[in-house]
């Protein structure tokens, strides 16, 4: 047996006492959670925005005016936005807060002398930790004793094969302490041991370790503010100018022309509420917060909603190969016989194995561990189990174990020596290492060699990791102290891979097709990367490697990632390099990954996809979008998501900034020809607190466009409000005023009551707004098309409008509210030719503009 010690060490431990003194000096073993929100938190975040400060002010205004009813209303709506944020980003963090792994794992440690089990949250530096196969290390320890130890460190690093571990020798341990190098005396908070056991000495726990100095790296980063959201203020301001400059332009005409300058001002306050925009800050909450739910569906987590909106326009998806694009998991891909006969398993599912090479997965099980945790023997296991033909020549009667032989740094090669009852004395060895290592032990000639050598670098190339397998016999007599001891026989060679998900190839179609480019940046070998690329479907020439990047500067940085899509041998601070390169060429970047080395790039990223399942919380932390299920499928439903939520988004405002212009123009009308005031606060309210957002509602729950993965991203600088959209949505709303203005002046004329003609104007303008929703439901396709696509919301809206209108026209208090008189049966059919007219005038003139809108 491989073992390696450093006995100078007693293994008495700390004290007690002592423990308790450090643990009150460097704080519990655990990552800090500053940054974790609150719904308090939240709550302030949600209140403090200009935006939901401007509704709210405007309840207030009304208050002071005495106005109950819309300050009331307009109360309530702001609180309604408040509640709906603060119920669904809650309810991400309660959802990050379960996708923890345990909060305090268990360590065993050596303390007064004794082994005792204590939460992982309490291990203090100089603890003597004890370290077996399946456990989770819990610091940054230095190894007194290894026995056949093993680690997989693939969460610091992102490399799923286990990496050796050897106990430190006397005098001072290696100066450089880093994750992912073989034969080194540290093991890493965070990795799993796969094999062996092993004492350690902790040297740093919490920030102190490597994990935790990754994520201390992330408290510098500054989030990037959404884009939408940084459009919607500056849109809200534009809003708020013109409404106040509008208002007094009103109040002053008002007092010059009419007198009474009180209620000029109460006039002026009433057109100002009708043109600002505070259905805004209300319709973009409902869109994320739904967009949020929506794709919760799809078992993605958005720990901010408005992210997904970013998400549906990225340029460059990033993503790291280990965990993401693969299983991480190791599979037996290829099987080699000595006599130049190969195997492939993908290509031979369904096939019956080769009594030979059955023998070949037979020797790699017997000489794995029998209850294995290294993935490389799981592989073994699993094969044998699934495919092995019969066992008669190995396995047909019971052996036993009697010795194991484990890795050394001067031969890469284990053996287990099985003894069977049957045969008395005589063992069954089996060996499996590194090509070389076997050939030594085989001692193969050089001819041999070479032949055996250009298998394995064949088989490297198609990105396998290459084990060679022997096996020897030995009779009677003591075994050897050395594996070198046995006569062994050259059997043959296993390929083992990291197995690409089987989703991923038609992700990367979908995102090829989305106009999206998918970059691979990973740190294993150039050789493992070019495979699992081609096998993704990546469209590369040649992999760019770490060596490489590291001779160049920022500018040429920036020149080769416009066209590189795959980055072998990449270290951490590389990755981030390479997300701030393609940001600086305006590239919206995605990044996805689940190792503590990729959360810095996740944050730097303008929006990180973080895996759920196997991921480390430092990497959910520093996303803005989880993945439940690791699924690199989800990616692609979150992006057909985003573009869809912000398609939907566009239409929603566009139509409410078309319904604003009917509404402010029939609030001026009056006061600029010496008319009878229409339209009252509580008119104004209803329209914009009600009839807009229920309306809004309908838009949000729009199926996406045919087009929507099969047009590029949109423009990263295009604004929320395109010119052509708003002149669009001008348009719209001009047609409507014309229309509705027509109807209230020739009433005027005919000598109907006001109270009549409020009622026939007010109805006029509803029914014209509901036309205005079904133009804009898509911008694509004609009416005809958009009425076969289902939208249970638009039928809910249809009955709650004719709901409301009915119950101002016919409940007695309702029209004595809104100061409505009777309506007949011709007046009706006035007021639904209007809407008609809207519908049809503007379904011809979208013909036209159909092009513009899709821009």
């Amino acid at each position: 047996m491989s073992q390696s010690t450093r006995p100078t060490i007693a293994l008495s431990g700390l004290s007690e006492v002592e423990a308790q003194a450090r643990l009150a000096l460097d704080g519990f073993n655990e990552l800090p959670r500053s940054n974790r929100r609150t719904p308090l938190r939240i709550a302030f975040e949600v209140v403090r925005e200009p935006m939901l400060a401007l509704l709210l002010g405007g309840g207030a205004v009304y208050l002071l005016l005495g106005d109950l009813h819309e300050a009331l209303i307009l109360a309530a709506f702001a609180t309604l936005s408040v509640g709906i944020t603060i119920v669904q980003e809650a309810r991400t963090e309660r959802g990050l807060e379960a996708l923890r792994d345990l909060t305090s794992p268990r360590a065993l440690v050596i303390r007064d002398g004794e082994r005792r089990r204590i939460a992982g949250r309490e291990v203090v530096r100089g603890d003597l930790v004890v370290l077996g196969e399946g456990d989770r290390v819990p610091a940054d320890v230095l190894l007194i004793q290894s026995l056949d130890l093993q680690t997989d460190e693939s969460l610091l690093t992102g490399e799923s094969v286990p990496v050796r571990k050897f106990a430190a020798k006397d005098g001072d341990p290696p100066a450089e302490r880093r994750p992912g190098g073989d034969d080194l005396p540290f093991a890493f908070s965070g990795s799993l041991v796969v094999r062996g056991s092993g004492i350690g000495e902790v040297l740093a726990t919490g920030p102190l370790s490597q994990i935790g100095a990754i994520g201390q790296s992330l408290s510098i980063m500054e989030t990037e503010a959404p884009r939408l959201q940084r459009q919607t203020k500056r849109l809200v301001g534009i809003f708020a100018l013109v409404g106040g400059a509008v208002s007094v332009l009103a109040v002053v005409l008002y007092g010059v022309l009419r007198g009474g300058w009180l209620d000029a001002v109460l006039a002026g306050i009433a057109l100002g509420m009708s043109m600002l925009p505070e259905e805004f800050p209300m319709v973009l909450t409902i869109f994320m917060a739904m967009g949020a739910w929506r794709i919760s569906q799809a078992r993605v987590l958005t720990r901010r909603a408005a992210a997904i909106e970013t998400l549906g326009s990225a340029t460059v998806l990033c993503t790291d190969k280990t965990g993401t694009l693969t299983e991480n998991r190791m599979t037996i891909a290829e099987l080699r016989t000595p006599d130049g006969k190969r195997f492939r398993l993908p290509d031979n599912m369904n096939a019956g194995m080769p009594a030979a090479f059955g023998e070949l997965v037979e020797l790699g099980v017997l000489a794995s561990a029998e209850i294995p945790f290294d993935p490389m023997e799981k592989a073994f296991h699993t094969l044998s189990q699934e495919r092995s033909p019969s066992r008669k020549d190995l396995d047909s009667v019971d052996r036993k174990l009697v010795r194991a032989y484990g890795l050394r740094p001067e031969l890469l090669a284990m053996s287990n020596a099985w003894r069977s009852p049957a045969d008395g004395s005589d063992c069954l060895v089996a060996a499996k290492g590194s090509p070389e290592a076997i050939a030594a032990l085989c001692r193969l000639s050089a001819e041999r060699f070479a032949s055996i050598k250009a298998s394995v670098d064949a088989m490297a190339t198609e990105g396998l990791r290459v084990l060679g397998v022997a096996r020897a016999s030995h009779c009677a007599g003591e075994l050897p102290e050395r594996q070198t001891g046995f006569d062994f026989e050259f059997m043959g060679l296993v390929g083992l891979a990291d197995p690409l998900r089987p989703e991923v190839p038609d992700a990367v179609n979908n995102c090829r097709s989305a106009g999206i480019r998918v970059v691979m940046i990973t740190g294993d070998y150039p050789a493992t990367a070019r495979a699992i690329a081609s096998q993704a479907g990546l469209d590369f020439n040649d992999v760019v490697t770490g060596e490489t990047l590291k001779t160049m500067d920022d500018a040429a940085l920036c020149a080769r990632v416009k066209t590189a899509t795959v980055f072998a041998r990449i270290t951490p601070e590389q990755k981030l390099a390479i997300v701030r390169a393609l940001k600086a060429n305006g590239e919206i970047v995605g990044m996805t990954g689940d190792g503590v080395n990729d959360a810095p790039s996740l944050k730097a990223a303008n929006i990180g996809i973080a895996m759920g399942g196997r991921g480390t919380d430092v990497a959910r932390e520093a996303s803005s979008i989880v993945l439940l299920d690791d699924d690199f499928g989800s990616i692609v439903k979150a992006i057909r998501l985003g573009r869809r939520i912000y398609d939907n988004l566009r239409k929603a405002m566009g139509f409410i900034l078309a319904v604003h212009v009917p509404i402010a123009g029939l609030a001026l009308l009056p006061l600029l020809f010496g008319l009878p005031i229409l339209f009252g606060p509580m008119h104004i309210a209803f329209l914009e607190m009600v009839i807009d957002p229920v309306c809004s509602l309908v838009f949000e729950a729009e199926t996406e466009e045919d087009d929507v993965m099969n047009r590029p991203p949109r423009d990263p600088q295009a604004s929320l409000f395109s010119r052509s959209l708003i002149a669009w949505s001008v348009v719209q709303g001009l047609l409507a005023f014309a229309l509705v203005a027509s109807i209230f002046l020739f009433a005027f004329h005919w000598g109907m009551p006001e109270n009549e003609i409020r009622a026939l104007t007010f109805f006029s303008l509803v029914l014209s707004i509901v036309g205005l929703i079904f133009v804009n439901r898509t911008f694509g396709d004609s009416l005809l098309i958009a009425l076969f696509r289902p939208n249970r919301s638009l039928a809910l809206v249809v009955v709650v409008v004719a709901a409301a209108l009915g119950g101002t026209l016919l409940w007695p208090f309702a029209s004595g509210l809104f100061q409505f008189g009777p309506l007949h049966l011709d007046d009706l059919s006035m007021t639904l030719a209007a809407g008609a007219a809207v519908l049809v005038c503007l379904e011809f003139l979208k013909h036209f503009w159909r092009g513009w809108l899709k821009a």
